[in-house]
């Protein structure tokens, strides 16, 4: 499926399955897990997580330059204010796509986090819930966000620890937006990554194979 198309629909209700077989639900509920995981942990979903992180830098990188100049407590010549104001309104345009992508993404992620656990809680079948649990994609968010949380916890004790008080707070400001940002995006890795773990662990227990009965309501 292409990343463009919608996202696989949640299982119809009880009273609505029409399948043949047992078969013909597991060929479906194999498809839509397969998607609404790759969906929630793959590489297109890590790019989009990735690019609100660098656009929300790049847009407080810019405001930044205004804040040190400020900072510093000297007297700026008008054209020097008006360009260094200029680019800081642009740097809060570029934030705004930034915050949208990451807002969404969250957004995103609870409607498909929630259709997963619609298809996956229908049966069991080995091979569709090894997908599901997904060990490596989940692993490598877990690291990156937890690298994201600690250079995020570094910056936000470094910068005003090593900040000189004759270069004024412009860079302590400047600095602990950088650690904030680094933060909260760790923040939202971290608990999307434990949180599909835990879900799978719940849904799918290691060594349950398709023949070991019927599904636990979940």
């Amino acid at each position: 499926m292409s990343p463009r198309m919608p996202l696989p629909p949640p299982p119809p209700p009880a009273e609505l399955r029409s399948w043949p077989d047992r078969e013909a639900l597991l060929a479906d509920r194999a498809l839509a897990v397969g998607e609404l995981t790759r969906r929630l942990l793959g590489g297109g979903r890590f790019a989009l997580f990735a690019g609100a992180v660098l656009v929300l830098q790049l847009g407080w990188g810019m405001v930044g330059v205004l804040l040190v100049d400020l900072g510093q407590g000297a007297v700026l010549d008008p054209i020097t204010f008006f360009v260094g104001l200029v680019v800081a309104v642009l740097g809060l345009g570029v934030m705004v796509p930034g915050v949208w992508l990451a807002v969404r993404g969250v957004r995103r992620d609870r409607v498909v986090r929630a259709r997963l656990l619609g298809w996956a809680a229908l049966d069991r079948h080995g091979p569709t819930d090894a997908r599901l649990r997904a060990p490596v994609a989940s692993a490598c968010w877990m690291a990156v966000s937890a690298v994201l949380c600690g250079l995020g916890l570094w910056t936000g004790f470094a910068v005003p620890a090593g900040a000189d008080p004759a270069d004024g707070y412009g860079l302590v400001a400047y600095g602990m937006g950088v650690a904030l940002i680094l933060w909260i995006n760790g923040l939202i890795g971290l608990f999307k990554a434990v949180g599909h773990y835990r879900t799978a662990v719940r849904l799918v227990p290691a060594g349950r194979s398709a023949s070991s009965g019927p599904p636990r309501h979940v």
